[in-house]
């Protein structure tokens, strides 16, 4: 695994987060470990879905995987004993995912 790179002031390394953080707190400690904050403030979005036309709800991406992982049964219900199993089945899972999203299969 390769190790992240300090973030400095020549190379700042953002950190997305949802409106869920929008507290100073949050913000102070963000700063303090060097990162850039991008948080949507409450409220923004729900303005924006109101009047602006064709403007959709940003889901995050890692939230949008888990919902596609879940409609796999096997995934949301731990039918597998063994870990090595219940991997395996992750990773085809994610494979089929990826599939998908290529457009291979039209």
């Amino acid at each position: 695994m390769a190790k992240r790179p300090m973030p400095t002031e020549a190379n700042p390394q953002g950190l997305c987060m949802d409106k869920g953080y929008d507290y100073d707190e949050v913000r102070a400690i963000v700063k303090e470990f060097g990162f850039t904050a991008h948080i949507l403030a409450r409220g923004d979005e729900a303005k924006a879905i109101k009047w602006e036309v064709g403007f959709r709800a940003r889901r995050w991406m890692v939230e949008r995987t888990h919902s596609w992982m879940n409609r796999f049964r096997r995934i949301l219900v731990r039918w597998e004993k063994l870990p090595e199993t219940f991997i395996a089945m992750l990773d085809l899972t994610c494979g089929i995912i990826t599939w998908r999203a290529t457009g291979l299969l039209e």
